[in-house]
Order: structure tokens, then sequence, then C-alpha cells
């Protein structure tokens, strides 16, 4: 089999093949690889999807995972704590007086409906075409459609949704900051635990929720100020942090406590605010990916030059 993408949440794994088919293997007691059972799933094993059409993308949130196929659906399994399934429902219940749980979706279910919220209309829904890409977070789920907006659900908390409120969103739900103009169309997104940022297609990057304990949180989409007149291409984020590549740089930053996620050598180990990887200053990135406190990047090794320039850097050896 041929890998073509890799989604990894709290402790459970899906990988997606050139064929479009879903393989998801670890923890599965909320159901998140969507088996059909919530046993503990060793090795890669085939998830059964309700269509027959290839799927293009996967994610996995902390206990719940989402899948996109080539029709443009978006399909979640695993906990519906939050809402962050997107089916207009928590599915709690009562186990005992004072103990709640939550009747997970063991196998992948269609997300049908898409909605906004205004405050004159009140809510109404949105007709989507087709759903492009998604992520996870921890508790909440962003995803983009074929015109290029913006749709949250799950979690509320920290602003992490983006709707200027910490309620949660049980149905995914159209933020009006993107698509409404030219240039706000959103290219790519990604999470974090507790935070949102996006791409637009002009390369400008927004952030929403909170990376950090200490601070107010960004209760909606906000550009983030130290990349104006930078061209963002890829962006990842770990538990806290943020890696960017834009231009020709990469840029980083996150709070303390960090574990060598940000790239930028033995010091400083953490950055408020957006930083230069220094390390990296003559490596041209395509594209970087982010664990939980880890970073991943592909370099453009085209030229001799650009060979030359890869060999400086320090090799990892993997142990015998």
């Amino acid at each position: 089999l041929r890998i073509m993408q890799a989604s990894c949440g709290r402790g459970h794994t899906l990988i997606l093949t050139e064929s479009g088919h879903v393989f998801g293997f670890g923890d599965n007691k909320s159901a998140q690889l969507g088996l059909g059972h919530q046993n503990v799933v060793a090795k890669p094993t085939q998830v059964q999807m309700p269509s027959g059409a290839p799927v293009v993308k996967v994610a996995c949130g902390g206990e719940f995972s989402a899948a996109v196929n080539s029709e443009g659906n978006l399909f979640t399994f695993g906990s519906p704590e939050n809402g962050q399934l997107g089916h207009n429902s928590e599915d709690k219940y009562f186990v005992s007086a004072s103990k709640m749980a939550f009747h997970c979706e063991s196998k992948p279910r269609r997300v049908m409906v898409f909605i906004e919220k205004d405050p004159r209309e009140g809510t109404k829904p949105v007709e989507v075409n087709a759903i492009t890409d998604v992520c996870c977070g921890n508790n909440h789920l962003v995803a983009i459609d074929s015109k290029k907006r913006v749709f949250t659900c799950g979690f509320g908390g920290y602003g992490r949704l983006g709707h200027n409120s910490a309620s949660n969103e049980l149905i995914p739900r159209l933020l009006p900051h993107f698509g409404n103009r030219e240039g706000m169309g959103v290219t790519s997104i990604a999470t974090g635990s507790t935070f949102s940022v996006a791409i637009t297609e002009f390369g400008q990057a927004y952030f929403w929720g909170q990376n950090r304990m200490s601070g107010e949180a960004t209760m909606y989409p906000t550009a983030i100020s130290d990349l104006y007149g930078w061209k963002t291409r890829s962006m990842a984020c770990c538990n806290k942090s943020i890696v960017v590549a834009a231009d020709e740089s990469v840029i980083s930053w996150g709070p303390s406590p960090t574990f060598g996620e940000l790239g930028f050598g033995p010091t400083p180990k953490s950055s408020a605010q957006p930083k230069l990887v220094d390390p990296l200053k003559d490596v041209y990135i395509h594209a970087v990916a982010c664990g939980y406190a880890h970073t991943l990047m592909i370099a453009r090794d085209d030229s001799e030059e650009e060979t030359a320039k890869i060999n400086k850097l320090e090799e990892f050896k993997c142990p015998e």
C-alpha cells in the first residue's frame, strides 16, 4: 500500500492510501477508529466508509475523527462530546446519578447540515456543495468548503471556534469573516489543542483561540500582525506552538514549556512572538507538519546548491 497521508489523535492513528482507503489503529475506547466497536486495535484495520467514493483527507481529534471523500462529503465518528462531530447532538446519558457518558458514533456518519447565525435573521442552513479540507483540535473541528468558506463546531472554550463566544456549536457553523470578499477565501487550515489558524488566498495568516494560558483569548479570526507582508504557504500546529513556512523562511513561536518543536536550537527554547528559525535560513521548506510537541518539514532539494545546504544540517541517526 502506498500511504498518502496520516493523522494522529491523542492515542489513535488514521492512514490514507493512494487508492482512497482509510486504515486505523490504536486507542478506540470512544470508537474514534470508526470500525463499529470500541476495542483497542493493535494493527492497521480498514475503515468501511458509507460511500464508495475514495477518501481524500483524514483528520484526528483527541477522541474523534473526520474524513472527506472525493465527492466533498464530510464524515465524522468517535466521541460526540461538545458537538465536535457536527451531528447536532452530544448524545449524553446518565450512567448513574452522578456520572455522564456518551453514545459514541462507532462508524463514519455523514455531516448533513451546515448553518450560519445572523443576529437579525437567526439560525439558517447554508448550502454547501463540497467540503475540501478538514482538521481537528482536541475537541473542535474546522472545515473548508469549495467556496473557500470556513465552518467550525465542537467545544467553544477560549474562542477556538472563532464566533466571538465560548459557546459550543453542535452543527458546523459558518465563520462570516472569511470568503465574503476578494482575497479572503481560505486555502488552508490548521488546529492546535485550543486554537485554530487559517491562510487566505493572499497568503495572510489568521489566528483565533488561545495557545498560552496567560492573557486573553482571541475570540474571532485576527490577522497575525507579525506575518504581515509574508506570503504563507504552509502552517502547522503542535499542542500550543505554531510553525510557518513563508517566502524563503521558516517562522515559529509558542509559549513555554516547549520541547524543541520550534527548531531554534538549544536557545531560546520558546518564543511568545513569531521568530525566524535561523538554522533553516538557507533551506527552502515546501511544507511543515506537527505532532503534539514535534515538527517535520519537507525541504526543496532540486539542485546541488540546495543539497549542500541540507547536508550542513545535523543528521538524526536512528538507533539500530
